[in-house]
């Protein structure tokens, strides 16, 4: 994202001095992510990027309003986080679709329940199983799914809630590395059509270059952000290229000293 396109965004999520302890079962505190500030411009695809365990899902957690922070603030368009609002779309790792549901059920799931009126739901629903490529399959279960398809219908099922924020838990990790790399390019497909302010967790730099208009490298546990890169390459990304090789290497050398 140019500079002087950024200046023009506005902040959609921040993140202000944030810090997360967990009490342990000895009764001791454990600390996953300290003194972490960081922001997210509108329709920003921002990349976090760091080891395992080192605090990237609890951050996320902490975005969605599942958990609350310990001290420090977070804001999504002004308005501080207490809870889990539909403002804020979540795509976990674990494929987390109803079994008994089709998938367009799982897909208007959540406009059933917020008490849209069915033609308005399915026409909606409909609208974002085309997008993720699934028609024909809007009749078909989970169980009939292969892996990536099941993913595709959580980033539906998210997208049809018409979030202003979309948050992706190593959405891919699962998922065979041909399944990931299809995913890849489908979910910058989609980002590109339905533009959203995206925060996408991951622990795979392939992933993070392919992806990101911004990348946060964050520390080992307790997470805090050791730096930043802002990604100027044109999509779709070359993933040989020599400055996406370079950019690899550089990035790869700063978390390996990520503490």
């Amino acid at each position: 994202m140019p500079v002087e396109q950024e200046r023009t965004l506005k902040t959609v999520i921040e993140c202000d001095k944030v810090s997360k302890v967990f009490k342990t079962p000895e009764g001791g505190d454990f600390e996953v992510i300290k003194n972490l500030s960081m922001k997210a411009m509108e329709n920003e695809f921002l990349v976090l990027f760091g080891p395992g365990q080192c605090g990237k899902t609890t951050l996320i957690n902490l975005i969605a309003g599942f958990e609350p922070v310990t001290s420090g603030n977070i804001s999504v368009e002004g308005n501080a986080v207490t809870k889990p609002d539909p403002s804020r779309g979540v795509v976990f790792q674990s494929i987390a679709l109803f079994p008994w549901m089709t998938t367009m059920g799982n897909v208007e799931y959540g406009l059933k329940i917020a008490g849209v009126p069915k033609e308005e739901r399915r026409r909606r629903a409909q609208k974002y199983i085309d997008l993720v490529g699934l028609q024909g399959f809007e009749k078909s279960f989970p169980v009939q799914l292969s892996g990536g398809m099941k993913q595709r219908v959580g980033i539906a099922r998210a997208y049809c809630n018409e979030p202003k924020v979309m948050l992706m838990d190593e959405p891919f990790g699962a998922l065979d590395a041909q399944t990931r790399y299809m995913m890849q390019e489908e979910l910058q497909r989609i980002w590109e059509a339905e533009k959203r302010t995206v925060i996408f967790v991951t622990n795979n730099i392939e992933e993070a270059l392919y992806l990101a208009d911004r990348i946060l490298v964050l520390t080992n546990c307790p997470a805090s952000v050791k730096k930043e890169y802002r990604i100027d390459l044109p999509r779709p990304r070359n993933l040989v290229s020599p400055d996406f090789l370079r950019l690899r290497k550089e990035i790869t050398a700063v978390l390996g000293s990520s503490q």
